[in-house]
Formats: structure tokens, sequence, C-alpha cells
């Protein structure tokens, strides 16, 4: 797997698609009728985001065969350092005082590369992970023209996903023992109207 593979995303089996949207998990039954807030994820989340991602992230590893998924060794510091850089923004949601999904924004120039969706394992299926890719316009800055994900190419209820909320997919990548699909969406007036609250 590249470095750059590696800093933008891993396979996000575990991005609230990992069940279609509407089935129930499980557990979290008292936490789902509490609304989903959203917000910048800062340092003094850092720990809360790191068990998040390691916890949504097992099953992707089990799914693959590999226990060294990124969102799986990242260290404290190493979460620290990225959410401290200018040009990566990470979003949060919670409900009540509990974090239970995130999503990684990397920005450069034009382009937006979205990574590391990740839903805690007793609330997937929910529709978090959906709730987290729609939030990600209102942080993307007035120039941005293309977003960009990539998933395991196996990881079909991401795909699926991505392709309802108009990403489409541009091409194949082997990185090791993994391909990963590469989606694009073009955003437009639409798009943007739709990030800015009251538009």
């Amino acid at each position: 797997m590249s470095s750059e593979q590696a800093e933008h995303a891993g396979p996000e089996r575990a991005d609230g698609a990992a069940q279609p949207d509407g089935e129930q998990s499980p557990g979290g039954q008292g936490e789902q009728d509490e609304p989903l807030r959203i917000d910048v994820v800062d340092d003094a989340d850092a720990g809360e985001l790191l068990t998040v991602r390691r916890a949504a992230f097992v099953t992707e590893a089990q799914r693959y065969g590999d226990p060294h998924l990124p969102a799986l060794t990242q260290t404290l510091e190493e979460l620290r350092a990225d959410l401290a850089r200018a040009d990566v923004v990470t979003i949060g949601g919670w409900r009540g005082h509990r974090m239970v999904g995130s999503i990684r924004v990397e920005l450069e120039g034009g382009r937006a590369t979205l990574g590391r969706l990740a839903v805690v394992p007793d609330l997937q299926g929910l529709g978090i992970g959906t709730q987290l890719l729609l939030a990600v316009l209102q942080y993307l800055p007035e120039q941005t023209q293309e977003v960009w994900v990539f998933t395991g190419q196996d990881s079909r209820q991401n795909l699926a996903m991505y392709a309802r909320h108009g990403f489409e997919h541009q091409y194949d990548q082997n990185a090791g023992d993994l391909t990963y699909a590469y989606l694009r969406k073009i955003l437009g007036e639409t798009d943007l109207s739709e990030a800015i609250p009251g538009a």
C-alpha cells in the first residue's frame, strides 16, 4: 500500500454502509433517537477518534485478511499530527457525548479526497455514514471542484452508497494484495448551494 493510500483512506467498510441503511444493528437502541451532531474533530477528541476508527475498521481488516490497515496501525501521536494539518479536516458525528462516526477530508487545490469514513460497529446501518458523507460539502472551500474517494473493490455496500450520492467509478488500482476502486464526484452549483445552510 502506498503512503498516499494509507494517508487518504483504507477500505471504509465500517462507514455506516456495512449494513444497508434501514437495517437495525443489535446495539445502541437508546442512541438511535438522539440527533446526530456533526462538527470538526479537534485535538481534545483525538483519543476517542482513534478508538472509533479502530473499532470500525476491525471488520474491514478481517474481510481483507490484513490487520495492518492504516486506520488500525496509526498511533495517537500520528493522529494528532494529522488533525493539526492545515490541509486536512476531520469531521465527527456525536450522539449525546459519544462520538459515533468520523470522516477525514484532505484538501488540495480544487480537489477534496475523502477517507477513513467510520461508524462505531453497534450503530452501523443506521445512516450515520451517509449523514457524514453528505455533511462534508459544507466544510469544503469554495474552490473545491471535485471530491474523490476510494474504497476496497470488494466493499460493495460502500460502492453502492457512493454511487447513490453521485460518485462515479473512475479506475481501480492494486496496492499489494488489495485492489482499490477510485470514485469521483464533480461538484456543481446544486451541490454548492446544498452545502450552504439556507441557500
